[in-house]
């Protein structure tokens, strides 16, 4: 099926003081307009409209911290859940207090936990590779297996594999409740090598377009601070070398057994190696190799590096959301196993000093830098803005003719709008954009 996407990014704006022009700042993704969550029931490709608004509600600013207030609740479709998963994406009703100056940790590095470890620039929580079960549990051999159990955490499941048949279109599932994403949150078919049939029913979403000729947007921000970002960058720290993937320095280990660690540790056994516990089931059955992370172009053992980016021209240390060769999600995923800085986000219930509210920009579509990629296109077409819109727009497909081939509409705050193209001739069309009172015109081949 030939389709094309249309995803809208960050708001970023810039203020006179600091804290105002800091991406910790401005880089959330604000619901202006009242969109709420929806949510698909499995079998039905009609989401349902929720009463919880999306994204990020406010954000507030003192002199050392950010204060970023949001349901947890993406603009984009989420569910079904195919692994039987009872739960829905709820109300997390989250105040996230974030450093403005984040700092490296000069001691032991801060292992990732379970749980949030960060936060997606929608408000949407950042879980690390776990899946909370291991091995062998401490009350009997092995219920982290395929009995379940909470297991002893020498041998630590990866999400990524174990619960791939539980993730929605968006790469995402519930945590009793809790919406979150372990890896890359970009929709599953739009992978150069598709691995799950949830997208065949539910229309694609997420929270953004891998897109490997340009820099990937700011996506999010780790619990120390530093911001996280999709999954290509500049080839070198310094902006230089073109763009490239940015790549893991994590590869799996050459065992068919599990009875040590990488660095030699004697453990507890664990299950060979086979089809019901396949190489890459456990975050031990990898390995880290320091040369690579001296290739301008792969991570340090954190999944980061420092680098100018496009919103740190004078350069930061930034975690990537790394992905392989075909877009599928590659560990450690977006941060970990340990943090680069000083964990020092934190979950609040209230704001306890005196803050001042991030002033609302003011919507122009005329400046509405948008990046249309690819083209010629062949599967899909996805059209990027520079800021997040804050009304809805109309989208038609027009060929040469002037006729209008097909209509979408699509709500503040949403990432992608489908086109289906399977039943269209290959030749010249014209993607029009508009509002009420404003128009925007795109070129489009289509060459199947």
């Amino acid at each position: 099926m030939k389709q094309i996407f249309i995803f809208f990014g960050i708001i970023s704006f810039g203020i006179s003081a600091i804290a105002q022009t800091n991406p910790i700042t401005t880089s959330w993704l604000r619901n202006t307009t009242g969109i709420t969550g929806r949510h698909y029931v499995s079998g039905n490709s009609t989401p349902v409209n929720d009463a919880t608004l999306a994204n990020v509600q406010t954000v507030q600013y003192s002199t050392n911290y950010v204060y970023v207030t949001t349901t947890g609740i993406p603009s984009y479709i989420t569910g079904p859940y195919l692994d039987g998963n009872p739960s829905l994406a709820t109300n997390q009703n989250a105040i996230f207090k974030f450093p403005l100056t984040p700092a490296q940790n000069m001691g032991t590095p801060t292992n990732t936990t379970g749980g949030n470890i960060g936060v997606f620039i929608n408000g949407v929580a950042l879980f690390d590779y776990r899946d909370g079960v291991s091995y062998k549990s401490t009350t009997g051999a092995n219920a982290g297996g395929p009995l379940g159990g909470t297991g002893d955490g020498i041998w630590n499941r990866d999400a990524i594999v174990a619960e791939k048949g539980g993730f929605d279109c968006a790469k995402g599932h519930p945590a009793m409740g809790n919406y979150h994403h372990h890896q890359n949150p970009s929709a599953f078919n739009l992978d150069l090598t598709v691995i799950s049939t949830v997208c065949n029913l539910y229309l694609a979403d997420g929270l953004y377009v891998i897109n490997s000729s340009t820099h990937s947007p700011l996506i999010g921000f780790a619990y120390d601070g530093y911001p996280i970002y999709g999954a290509y960058g500049y080839k070198n720290a310094d902006g230089t070398g073109g763009i490239t993937r940015m790549k893991s320095s994590y590869s799996l280990r050459n065992i068919t057994t599990r009875t040590v660690y990488a660095d030699g540790t004697n453990v507890t056994d664990g299950p060979a190696v086979s089809a019901t516990f396949p190489l890459g089931l456990y975050r031990e059955d990898y390995q880290y190799t320091a040369t690579f992370a001296a290739t301008p172009d792969y991570l340090d053992a954190h999944n980061g590096r420092f680098c100018i980016t496009p919103e740190y021209p004078a350069g930061t240390y930034a975690y990537f959301t790394t992905v392989d060769a075909n877009h599928n999600s590659a560990y450690p995923y977006a941060v970990g196993p340990t943090f680069y800085g000083v964990k020092t986000a934190v979950k609040v219930t209230s704001i306890s000093e005196s803050t001042t509210t991030l002033a609302t920009a003011v919507f122009n579509p005329d400046k509405l830098n948008f990046k249309v990629y690819p083209n010629p296109a062949t599967d899909l077409i996805a059209i990027q803005s520079s800021e997040m819109i804050a009304s809805n727009l109309k989208a038609e497909l027009i060929d040469e003719q002037g006729r209008i081939v097909d209509t979408k509409s699509f709500l503040q705050g949403s990432t992608i709008c489908h086109f289906e193209t399977d039943t269209i001739y290959n030749g010249l069309y014209f993607l029009r954009i508009s509002d009420e009172t404003n128009v925007k015109t795109f070129k489009v081949i289509i060459d199947k």
